[in-house]
């Protein structure tokens, strides 16, 4: 089959042991450079994707997408639901008396953030049941008295299922009058292992026993409300407040959680053009290895521009031979840094096993473990960026090929 002399001399170039040792050594250096910088950004890139998602699986999972606060204490929220439940983007929605606590067991006390829910409503409307065992919401539906809690929460307080522990409420104004405060006993009947901040401090009750607990009364309820798209929310929030006319206040997970998110987005991208200047400086490897190619292979040149090879011919030489370099650096670099991105999970957390230490702790970072999503448009995009670099540093050193004048380069050859 026939083939371009260019292709033909430039793919022999790139496989060739011939030559000076530190022209191999950079030719090798140069693929060795964009592996490593490829690897490094598929990881990178992998593992901020992780957090984004355990972000809006899990913590946005637990977390209201929107809360309904009513206005008007007449107001019967068991209607609204209903109402707000017809809305378009919405999923589902349900009742929540959210309040601030203590939790004590013997000499030890936490403060928590106590949440009043409807098990079986809750179960629909977020992802509480992927991290609890189902017999412990049956519990929490059908027993008086029962609290489920976050694991870090239930470490702190040395507690496990059936224990006893006491939820104290502070004080409350009532009438211009202070109150006592709200002491009352509860058995643990469940533990959520979400794996994010939210374990340190979140503790769920009974509809029925948080109020009867603060004492308030249905108008205190609030609503919280899921919606199918996650960056709908704050236009869906908007809807709401002018279908219900106003009788609720409305806020939505990005006054919450958007800086967080917003911290991860921003980190991604961040991370992502220093390691894409990492491939570049890489790809300029490529410059320096081919100059001292050219400049090595002068004698070459000459006796093909003698034989007929016209500059462009020359200056496609080194530009597949700069294509190869960066297909050859570029494929190992996908490789490893596939197998590493869907390794990296395990890895870590083997080595935190063997050396027991723990790298993310979830009362610090959102989450407790390091995560990781590869997704094949990643791949895709430093692939392409490290072959369109590799070949554009191809450039100059082909431009200098072509300039080598035959009866020079042999005069001396």
């Amino acid at each position: 089959m026939f083939k371009p002399y260019s292709v033909f001399v430039g793919t022999r170039y790139t496989g060739s042991k011939r030559g000076s040792r530190l022209t191999t050594f950079l030719s090798r250096t140069a693929i060795a450079g964009l592996v490593i910088g490829v690897a490094l950004l598929i990881v990178v890139l992998s593992v901020m994707n992780g957090f984004e998602r355990e972000m809006r699986e899990r913590i946005l999972g637990l977390v209201p997408h929107i809360n309904l606060y009513a206005a008007d204490p007449r107001d019967d929220w068991r209607e609204t639901v209903d109402l707000v439940e017809k809305q378009p983007g919405v999923s589902s929605a349900s009742p929540l008396l959210q309040q601030n606590g203590m939790l004590v067991k013997g000499e030890i006390a936490e403060a928590v953030l106590l949440f009043g829910i409807d098990p079986q409503r809750e179960a629909r409307a977020t992802a509480l049941a992927n991290f609890l065992d189902p017999h412990a919401l049956q519990r929490l539906q059908a027993e008086q008295q029962t609290i489920v809690l976050g694991q870090g929460l239930a470490e702190k307080l040395a507690v496990t299922v059936d224990d006893h522990i006491t939820v104290v409420v502070p004080d409350v104004a009532n009438g211009g009058e202070r109150v006592t405060p709200r002491i009352q006993r509860f058995t643990v009947v469940g533990i959520i292992k979400s794996g994010t901040e939210l374990d340190q401090s979140l503790a769920l009750l009974r509809l029925e026993d948080a109020q009867q607990l603060s004492g308030s009364h249905d108008n205190a309820i609030a609503l919280r409300v899921t919606v199918n798209d996650l960056f709908a929310a704050p236009a869906i929030a908007s809807d709401l407040w002018r279908e219900l006319h106003g009788r609720y206040y409305v806020s939505d997970w990005t006054a919450t959680q958007g800086n967080l998110y917003g911290a991860i987005h921003l980190s991604k991208q961040l991370v992502g053009m220093m390691l894409a200047i990492v491939i570049a400086v890489a790809a300029f490897n490529v410059v320096s290895a081919l100059v001292l190619v050219v400049n090595d292979k002068q004698g070459d040149i000459a006796i093909l521009r003698s034989q007929g090879a016209t500059p462009n011919g020359i200056i496609k030489i080194f530009l597949v031979q700069g294509f190869l370099v960066g297909v050859i650096g570029t494929v190992l670099g996908v490789v490893f840094g596939i197998v590493l991105s869907l390794a990296v999970t395990d890895l870590v957390a083997w080595i935190e096993r063997a050396l027991h230490i723990q790298f993310l702790q979830s009362d610090v970072y959102p989450i407790s473990y390091l995560p990781a999503d590869l997704r094949a448009v990643d791949v895709l995009q430093v692939a392409g960026t490290a072959l369109v670099m590799s070949t554009l540093a191809a450039i100059y050193p082909a431009w200098r090929a072509a300039k080598v004048q035959p009866a020079v380069a042999l005069r001396y050859d």
